[in-house]
C-alpha cells in the first residue's frame, strides 16, 4: 500500500551542507587575506578554557540547560509517536481494490474491523475512520461523511498544537532566563564598589562578560530548539494532512451515497 504523501521531503539537510560549502568557500579565501595567522593567534588567546567555562558554565546557563533538554525530550517523544501514527497507513483498515465500494450496511463491520486491527490502540487515522463509517452508518450520506472527516482533522489538528503549549513555553522561558542573567551583570557592572578607577573597570568588565554571556549561550540555545519544534510541528500536520488524504481516497470516493443516485435518477 503506498503512503499518501502531501508533498515531496524539501532535504533540507542536504540543502544545509551545500549552502554551508558555498558560503564556506566564499568566505575562506577572505578570512585567510584579511585575517590569517595574527586573528587565529588573538581569537586563541582571548577564548581560553578559562573564558569558555566562564562563558558555558553560570547559574542561568545552567537553568538554559535544563529548560532545552526538558523541552528536547518532549519534541522527541512527539516525534516517536508520529512515527509510531505511521505504522496506521500499513494495516489495510479498509479495503484498497480497484473498483471497491462501500455500502451503508458494510459501514458497521468496518467499524469493527478497524477496531480490531488496531487493537483500539490511539491511532488518528483509525479514528477518522470509525467517525466516518459511523456517521455513513447513520445517515447514509457522503457528504456527511466527509463533514465527519474534516471536523475531526481540525479537532486532531488543534489537540495536536495544544500538546506543544509546554515546548512552547520552554522556548519562550530560554530567552527569558538568559535575560534575566544579563540584567543581574548589567547590575553588578553598574553597582560595582571598588578603590580604584582601574579596580572599577576591571570588575566592571567582569560583570559585563556575565551579562554577554548568558544572553549569547540563551539565544543559541532557543534558535536550535525553534527548528526542532518546527520539525516535529510540521511532521504532525503532515501527518493530519496525510491521514485526510487517505480518507479522502480508500473512504469517502468509495461510499456508495443512495440519495444521490435518486436525484441522479
Amino acid at each position: 500500500m503506498t503512503i499518501p504523501a502531501s508533498h515531496r521531503p524539501a532535504r533540507e539537510w542536504l540543502l544545509l551542507v551545500v549552502a554551508l560549502a558555498i558560503v564556506g568557500g566564499i568566505a575562506a579565501p577572505f578570512w585567510e587575506l584579511f585575517a590569517g595567522a595574527a586573528a587565529r593567534a588573538d581569537w586563541a588567546s582571548k577564548w581560553n578554557q578559562a573564558r569558555l567555562t566562564q562563558l558555558v558554565l553560570g547559574p542561568e546557563q545552567l537553568a538554559c540547560y535544563v529548560c532545552f533538554v526538558w523541552a528536547c525530550l518532549i519534541l522527541f517523544s512527539r516525534y516517536r509517536e508520529a512515527r509510531r501514527q505511521r505504522a496506521a497507513f500499513h494495516m489495510e483498515l479498509l479495503p484498497t481494490e480497484e473498483g471497491a465500494r462501500i455500502l451503508p450496511e458494510d459501514a458497521r463491520p468496518l467499524a469493527r474491523k478497524v477496531e480490531q486491527v488496531t487493537a483500539r490502540r490511539p491511532f488518528i487515522l483509525a479514528n477518522m475512520i470509525r467517525l466516518g463509517l459511523g456517521k455513513y452508518a447513520v445517515s447514509k450520506s457522503a457528504p456527511d461523511v466527509a463533514e465527519v472527516v474534516r471536523n475531526q482533522a481540525d479537532v486532531e489538528l488543534s489537540r495536536l498544537v495544544s500538546g506543544m503549549a509546554v515546548v512552547h513555553y520552554l522556548a519562550w522561558a530560554i530567552p527569558a532566563i538568559g535575560f534575566v542573567g544579563t540584567v543581574r551583570g548589567l547590575g553588578g557592572a553598574f553597582g560595582a564598589d571598588a578603590p580604584s578607577i582601574d579596580a572599577f573597570t576591571a570588575q566592571a568588565k567582569e560583570q559585563l562578560k556575565i551579562a554577554f554571556d548568558c544572553t549569547l549561550v540563551a539565544l543559541l540555545l532557543s534558535l536550535v530548539l525553534m527548528y526542532f519544534l518546527n520539525i516535529v510541528q510540521r511532521d504532525e500536520e503532515v501527518l493530519v494532512v496525510d491521514a485526510q488524504e487517505y480518507c479522502q481516497e480508500h473512504l469517502l470516493l468509495r461510499l456508495y451515497d443512495p440519495q444521490a443516485v435518486e436525484m441522479a435518477d
